[in-house]
C-alpha cells in the first residue's frame, strides 16, 4: 500500500486545523470589536484567546502545513549554485537545525512542564497546555530536518528556486 494517499489525507486535515484556528481567531476578534466599540464593554478574554490561537496557528502550521520548498531561503544564493553545493547547503542547515533543537529540548521540556503552575489571566488555562505545541513543533522539525539531511546525502539535490512556481505558503 502506498503511503501517499494517507499522507495527503493527513496533510489536508492539518490544513483544516489551521483554517479552523484562523476562523476561531477571526471570530474572537469580531467579538472583541463588537463588545468594545458597539457595546462599550471591553472584555479581556478575547485578546487572550487570540494570542493563544495565534501561537498554535503559527507553530502547528509551520510543523504540519508548510512544505520544505516554502521555507525561507536565500534564493539568490541558493539558485545560483550547482546541485552539489545545494546538497551541502541543505545538509549544513539541516544539521544545524537538528543540533540546536535537540540541544534545546531538555530546557524546553523543563520550561513547558514547569508552566503547569501558571495560568492565563482571564480564562485560567494552564500555560503548559498552551506551550505544549512548541514541543510538537520541535519534534516535527527535528524529524523533518533529519529527512532533509538524509536526502541531501543519499537523494537528489534540492530543487533550485523557480520564481514561476512561488507560492504564499498558505
Amino acid at each position: 500500500m502506498s503511503y501517499q494517499k494517507p499522507a495527503a489525507w493527513l496533510a489536508r486535515r492539518a490544513e483544516d486545523v489551521v483554517v479552523a484556528l484562523l476562523l476561531c481567531m477571526f471570530l474572537v476578534f469580531l467579538v472583541q470589536i463588537v463588545s468594545r466599540y458597539l457595546l462599550n464593554w471591553p472584555i479581556g478574554w478575547t485578546h487572550e484567546v487570540s494570542v493563544m490561537l495565534w501561537i498554535w496557528l503559527v507553530l502547528f502550521g509551520s510543523a504540519f502545513v508548510i512544505r520544505d520548498v516554502e521555507e525561507m531561503r536565500f534564493d539568490l544564493i541558493y539558485g545560483a549554485v550547482g546541485d552539489k553545493t545545494r546538497r551541502r547547503m541543505a545538509l549544513v542547515t539541516s544539521a544545524v537545525a537538528v543540533v540546536v533543537l535537540v540541544l534545546s529540548m531538555p530546557a524546553t521540556w523543563d520550561y513547558v512542564t514547569f508552566m503547569k503552575v501558571e495560568k492565563t489571566a482571564y480564562l485560567r488555562l494552564r500555560f503548559d497546555w498552551l506551550y505544549s505545541v512548541y514541543l510538537i513543533f520541535a519534534v516535527v522539525m527535528i524529524t523533518r530536518h533529519l529527512w532533509i539531511g538524509f536526502r541531501a546525502i543519499y537523494g537528489k539535490a534540492p530543487d533550485a528556486f523557480d520564481p514561476t512556481k512561488a507560492s504564499s505558503g498558505v
